[in-house]
């Protein structure tokens, strides 16, 4: 990946991308799945990207809601994620909305940081672009002409990702991302039930990436099979 000032900077999938003068957004494919991730993006209104860790989710879950926001095609991003620890319980957290949101989006703060930097006039367009909205908080919403990212929904009970999906107004599209070997929730995940009860209708896309996809280290595709 490519910026302005030249710094190299690491991502989850470690794609490459740039921000040209001519404020259009570029992005590089690493693998066949993530271009396929792309087509599918652009030919439907919601888009679940499921895979296990390191497949890039995320990442191109951003980089597709960026691209769409610099084009001028949507007007924002709203990113969503469940409120739950990874088998730790924090207890309270202290501080604003925003501070006590903050660690659950930092892996999209992340990739923001990766593809349009961590200053300069992008990114304070972004910022302002951008909203934090936790699933607790979307009842009676309507998205309209943004790009709205549910990240880790593997984490998110089939009423909650019910909740999301129905937020969708018009020139908006949904990216749905999750991998439904990590889920984190006492309860079962909904994610899966509402893919497959999903799949074949008009308009929704799905990408199950394969152990082939992960891009985030060689070694985690070796992890995996072992734990």
């Amino acid at each position: 990946m490519t910026k302005k000032n030249k710094n190299k900077s690491q991502s989850d999938s470690r794609q490459k991308a740039q921000y040209k003068q001519d404020s259009t957004f570029h992005l590089e494919f690493l693998n066949l799945e993530q271009k396929n991730a792309y087509e599918v993006f652009m030919k439907n209104e919601i888009v679940f990207l499921i895979g296990e860790a390191g497949s890039g989710k995320t990442f191109l879950a951003t980089a597709f809601a960026l691209s769409s926001l610099l084009s001028k095609k949507t007007r924002k991003i709203i990113i969503s994620r469940p409120i739950v620890e990874a088998g730790e319980k924090l207890g309270f957290l202290p501080g604003t909305f925003d501070e006590k949101v903050l660690p659950y989006m930092l892996p999209i703060y992340d990739t923001l940081d990766d593809l349009v930097g961590k200053e300069g006039l992008q990114r304070e367009y972004v910022n302002k672009c951008l909203e934090v909205a936790p699933i607790a908080y979307l009842r009676g919403r309507t998205f309209k002409n943004s790009m709205a990212i549910l990240d880790e929904a593997q984490n998110a009970t089939k009423t909650q990702l019910k909740l999301f999906l129905t937020r969708i107004g018009m020139g908006s599209k949904l990216l749905v991302t999750g991998d439904p070997k990590q889920s984190d929730i006492g309860q079962a995940s909904g994610l899966m039930e509402v893919v497959e009860k999903l799949k074949g209708i008009k308009g929704i896309g799905i990408i199950e990436f394969s152990s082939d996809a992960i891009v985030r280290h060689p070694i985690i595709s070796s992890i995996i099979k072992k734990i």
